[in-house]
């Protein structure tokens, strides 16, 4: 929280630079429960015509019996669901070195966040800002792991503690 007058505070989400201590895990909450309405306008946004994510017949015939949730999407949720806790304050997102989707997630799956922090360094073109290296886990109501990235990001530092 941050105080912007007498008995009155704003929230102020997310870490700044000197905030990220690496080996630190945060577990982000709440989690998020897919429906079928996510799917379809995901799919339907984003273009992708592969029958798996919306064709029940289809996707019935397959190993999995019924549609999967579109990956990207899976993504998507578990990155969003770890931004207000860790690059909420972010400058630039600067990339992913790898995704990894070990497992699939179907409509009425919840999903929860994990991030592991991996690194970070001072920039070397904006010395009020870092780099923060990120390991975002997703994991369904199970406990399973359905998704693990690794991302990097540009945050400022706290210039209200120099």
């Amino acid at each position: 929280m941050k105080r912007v007058g007498e008995k009155r505070f704003r929230e102020d989400p997310g870490l700044f630079y000197e905030d990220f201590v690496i080996g630190d895990w945060i577990e982000h909450w709440p989690g998020r429960t897919i429906t079928e309405n996510d799917n379809i306008w995901f799919t339907n946004l984003t273009m992708n015509t592969h029958p798996l994510h919306f064709d029940t017949n289809f996707a019935a015939e397959t190993e999995f019996g019924k549609c999967l949730i579109n990956s990207t999407l899976t993504v998507a949720v578990v990155t969003g669901m770890c931004v207000s806790s860790t690059s909420q304050k972010a400058i630039a997102n600067l990339g992913w070195e790898e995704i990894k989707l070990p497992a699939p997630v179907f409509i009425g799956d919840t999903l929860y966040g994990e991030t592991e922090i991996l690194g970070k360094r001072e920039s070397k073109k904006r010395p009020n800002c870092g780099v923060v290296r990120v390991r975002h886990l997703g994991k369904n109501q199970d406990q399973q792991i359905i998704c693990d990235m690794v991302r990097s990001f540009l945050i400022p530092k706290n210039v209200s503690d120099n």
